[in-house]
């Protein structure tokens, strides 16, 4: 792809992106749909089955039994993801995958503010015995409001949907900033594999993702999004704009953790960074990570991003584009 057609297209996504924004979005979670009956169980998780895999949603509470050990309070999400062949959990028990983890607008704050979603009640909702959902009400200094859904689907992939609103001009810099964070239980290898360009190339490869240490080369944007986003120099979230040399050509990547690959699918239009940390869950646990921007935030509008994860034996690259295909056909415009 050429500077100026990179150029044209990220035009086009942005103002496609505003336009789907400014137009009503369809009601994807009980956050917009007041209809959807849900259920409140006297447990702070739930699991879930679907295809040859198992998944526990939690909310940020602490759990310490036979489905989740020693699981430590503020780590919502995927507090367990296991599969039919590997009985072993992918995440470190002591956290999560797919864990709501910051709120931001690039400033200086306290850890309490910066980590909210950890911080502030989470309550969950089970719609049924495929759909769970992690209902935020507006948070004591952002207040921003959010609901996330997980779906199993039949092969067992995840979906996650967000659903926010910001209710106060609260963002000094006039974008919303989310990031959630998957911790990998000590992986083989701590790096992701995606496909783009490393710096001065015009041919899309496989690239290894790797980061030298936590916040160093630990983000890497995609072709199209050309966005930048004021930050304080000292901005105490190091992962979240620190670069890297790759932009992504396509919006998924994977890694793998004994025999077993986990691949995150994202829609164009939401323009994910997948960043990457060598040390986020503690010596030899990696986080597997991504972020979404809103731009331009309206207070009161209600905002939205849809990924997959898959959970799958691994074999091969190949393998791994065939398997992700489908669900990257489904999360394309």
């Amino acid at each position: 792809m050429t500077p100026r057609y990179a150029l044209i297209v990220s035009l086009l996504l942005v103002a496609v992106t505003d336009l789907l924004r400014s137009e009503e979005l369809p009601k994807l979670t009980t956050l917009s749909d007041a209809s959807i009956k849900y259920a409140v169980p006297s447990k702070p998780y739930v699991v879930l089955r679907g295809g040859d895999v198992e998944a526990v949603i939690v909310d940020n509470q602490a759990a310490d039994d036979e489905v989740l050990p020693g699981h430590r309070a503020g780590y919502s999400g995927v507090a367990s993801l296991k599969h039919a062949k590997q009985k072993r959990n992918i995440f470190v028990p002591l956290y999560a995958g797919l864990n709501y983890e910051h709120i931001h607008d690039g400033t200086v704050q306290h850890r309490d503010i910066l980590f909210e979603p950890r911080r502030a009640s989470l309550k969950l909702r089970v719609v049924n015995d495929r759909i769970a959902e992690l209902y935020q009400a507006p948070t004591p200094h952002w207040g921003l409001e959010s609901c996330l859904r997980y779906e199993l689907l039949d092969d067992g992939a995840i979906e996650m949907t967000l659903e926010c609103i910001p209710h106060r001009k609260t963002f000094a810099n006039g974008y919303i900033g989310l990031f959630w964070a998957s911790y990998i239980n000590q992986p083989e290898s701590l790096d992701i594999h995606l496909k783009g360009y490393s710096a001065g190339s015009d041919n899309a490869q496989w690239l290894r993702g790797v980061t030298p240490k936590h916040g160093v080369l630990s983000t890497h944007v995609g072709t199209n999004d050309k966005r930048q986003f004021k930050h304080a120099e000292d901005f105490p979230l190091t992962l979240a704009f620190n670069r890297s040399r790759y932009r992504y050509a396509e919006p998924w990547y994977y890694g793998v953790s004994h025999g077993m690959a986990l691949a995150f699918v994202f829609r164009d239009q939401d323009m994910a960074r997948l960043t990457q940390s060598p040390s986020g869950g503690g010596q030899g646990n990696p986080a597997w990570d991504f972020q979404y921007f809103f731009s331009d935030y309206k207070v009161g509008q209600r905002y939205q991003a849809v990924m997959r994860a898959l959970y799958v034996p691994f074999e091969s690259r190949e393998q791994m584009e065939k398997a992700t295909k489908p669900h990257r056909d489904a999360l394309r415009l």
